[in-house]
């Protein structure tokens, strides 16, 4: 078993090189079924020197192959990265995760077990995400309850036979903003009856800056995107399971809605209770309290671009 890692990145140079170097600690057992590993960054346009500074660098990343692309989004990167790949097992990660030594043996054990329980390789593998702000050593977060996750492919951390990707036409480039584009993946995988493997000891931990109040805005334009990327989708698959999980129903609407007092509780009503978390050294509270307002400008969202389209 060949892996390629691939990775698109966009403007995340800092935790990037943390990302980078813990693939190069891997710790692979000589008698596994790992023959070798590459690492392949597609870089989608950045413009905060990510592809000079690895320039300089390339002794210090023999597993990394480089690419530059312009900036198409994250599911045309990782179509090319595929495309560049010489392994016949994919595993796809974020820019911003950083994994344990025991990261790609991990994948690859599970994944060969599971060929072996099933007779082939209908199957892929999760890894477990751990969401954590601490950046100097984003390892030592624990996991938590709220990083449990019910996604059936989430490129997060996941890995999967290269031929079944090729196979369903790996993702869609609809999905130029925010969202969506591994989920509507999974979709067309799953019917072709791949078995989601669970592999917990496979561990990355997904870092983003301690939530402020200053990054309200950008999750807002994150929310209404992947309420727009939320219409591609259902119009791809018209079922009751993705309306669910693009929140078109009417009771996410009177959910949100109600918890919101129709949007009267907003980024801006709410702005004095959410510095108070954060003064307070709880800025992850803080974000989950914000997640009220902003699942309903998702909803909102996904409507008005229903609307469009129809109209």
């Amino acid at each position: 078993m060949f892996l390629s890692v691939v990775i698109p990145t966009y403007n995340r140079l800092p935790i990037l090189e943390k990302c980078l170097r813990a693939l190069e600690r891997q710790s692979l057992r000589p008698d596994g079924a790992i023959a070798g590993y590459e690492v392949i960054v597609v870089d989608d346009g950045s413009t905060d020197g990510t592809v000079g500074w690895l320039g300089d660098r390339a002794a210090e990343f023999p597993h990394v192959r480089l690419f530059e692309r312009d900036h198409q989004g994250p599911a045309a990167a990782r179509n090319f990265g595929v495309a560049q790949a010489i392994g016949d097992t994919i595993i796809f990660i974020d820019s911003d995760l950083v994994v344990t030594a025991a990261f790609l043996q991990a994948h690859a054990d599970a994944l060969t077990q599971a060929y072996g329980r099933l007779g082939g390789d209908r199957a892929f593998t999760y890894g477990r995400v751990v969401n954590t702000c601490n950046f100097e050593n984003p390892t030592a977060e624990p996991f938590k309850i709220t990083d449990l996750s019910r996604a059936y492919f989430a490129t997060g951390n996941v890995a999967i036979a290269k031929h079944w990707l090729l196979e369903v036409g790996l993702f869609d480039t609809q999905f130029q903003l925010y969202g969506w584009e591994d989920l509507e993946l999974g979709v067309r995988l799953k019917r072709q009856n791949l078995t989601l493997i669970p592999c917990p000891a496979a561990i990355g931990y997904h870092w983003h800056p301690p939530f402020s109040l200053a990054q309200i805005p950008h999750l807002i334009r994150q929310e209404e995107e992947r309420g727009r990327m939320g219409i591609v989708f259902y119009r791809k698959h018209p079922t009751w399971s993705v309306r669910l999980m693009i929140q078109m129903t009417w009771l996410h609407r009177i959910l949100w809605g109600g918890l919101t007092l129709g949007g009267r509780l907003n980024e801006r009503t709410l702005a004095p209770v959410l510095q108070w978390l954060i003064d307070r050294d709880r800025p992850q509270l803080a974000l989950e309290v914000a997640r009220i307002f902003l699942n309903w400008y998702n909803v909102q969202a996904v409507y008005q671009a229903r609307q469009s389209l129809s109209s």
